[in-house]
């Protein structure tokens, strides 16, 4: 792993133009246990020095945070994720006590788990309001253990955090998002009982098809305003498979028509790291499928967008897809 590097984030909260001060740091949840392909356990390795030059290109030096894993023969998965779950959900508190702005880069997706418990409870502690979630995945990870039709714990993390957990998942205390404060982007792959369950929660599901038809930016826009609205902060979770599979192939579970990395990095860039950005996830990378980089030029290229804003410099664009 790269060493720390201590340069600051500089951004500017729009509502009293005071501008703060946050360190980017990076948190690999190096794990594979709960997904599809345990291959994904090597992509923080894979992506966090690429995101670490790419963020110094945009003038912003992110700190190399710890890299969380267990070993890749362990067979008990849901002892394995709770555990690293649960020192996710510590980095991410000590990062957020620390002013950072945690980066957690999975791994599959079940290590939300930790990443949003660490959010929330470091907002607890301060005294904060609730925390609201842009969920951008192909997927809707709303099923639980009594409900899953494969038993993977990647398929499962929303739900326990909006509390649906009727079966202890993590070891830790679910609920920690209110489903009126969570959105969901680009699904187009799930089954009846998670459909059932977020329509019954409330929970806004912008699917693949009311995205292709209102464009992307307008999407992010709408997610975004229901993850600030009646928050104090909001974070956003991203699973590379909502790419579509021939830009981004490198992932351990494709779903055919989605998201065009380009329109995505263009709406993210939106966001370019404000002040009530809480933290960001991006997950299922899978470097064995990556052949041609192609899937890692999209994922940082999101991290960066989101973290950093719109690029100034277009050779910067051209040296990066190079």
């Amino acid at each position: 792993m790269l060493g720390p590097l201590f340069a600051k984030r500089t951004s500017r909260r729009p509502e009293t133009g005071v501008a703060m001060q946050r360190q980017i740091e990076l948190i690999g949840a190096a794990w594979g246990h709960g997904g599809a392909d345990p291959g994904c356990a090597a992509a923080p390795a894979v992506l966090i020095p690429l995101v670490q030059a790419r963020l110094r290109a945009c003038g912003s030096e992110a700190l190399a945070g710890p890299m969380l894993s267990t070993w890749p023969t362990e067979r008990r998965k849901q002892l394995a994720v709770s555990r690293l779950c649960g020192l996710l959900a510590s980095a991410v508190a000590e990062s957020l006590r620390q002013a950072r702005l945690p980066c957690v880069v999975g791994g599959d997706h079940s290590c939300a788990g930790g990443t949003w418990t660490g959010v929330a409870r470091a907002m607890h502690q301060k005294g904060r309001g609730p925390l609201g979630l842009v969920w951008i995945d192909a997927h809707m990870d709303a099923h639980t253990p009594a409900t899953s039709h494969t038993g993977r714990l990647h398929g499962m993390p929303l739900a326990w955090l909006l509390g649906q957990d009727d079966d202890p998942l993590y070891g830790l205390a679910s609920g920690v998002l209110e489903p009126q404060h969570v959105c969901l982007v680009g699904v187009r792959s799930y089954e009846r009982e998670e459909k059932e369950r977020l329509e019954r929660l409330g929970v806004r599901v912008i699917h693949m098809n009311e995205v292709r038809r209102r464009g992307v930016d307008a999407a992010i826009e709408e997610a975004i305003g229901i993850a600030s609205r009646g928050t104090d902060a909001y974070g956003i979770s991203i699973d590379l498979d909502v790419i579509a599979p021939e830009e981004a192939p490198g992932v351990g579970t494709p779903v055919a028509g989605g998201v065009l990395g380009s329109e995505l990095t263009r709406a993210l860039a939106r966001i370019g790291g404000g002040a009530r950005l809480a933290a960001l996830e991006l997950v299922e990378y899978l470097p064995r499928l990556d052949r041609d980089g192609c899937s890692a030029a999209v994922a940082v290229e999101l991290i960066a967008a989101a973290l950093c804003g719109p690029r100034q410099d277009a050779k910067v664009l051209a040296d990066a897809l190079d």
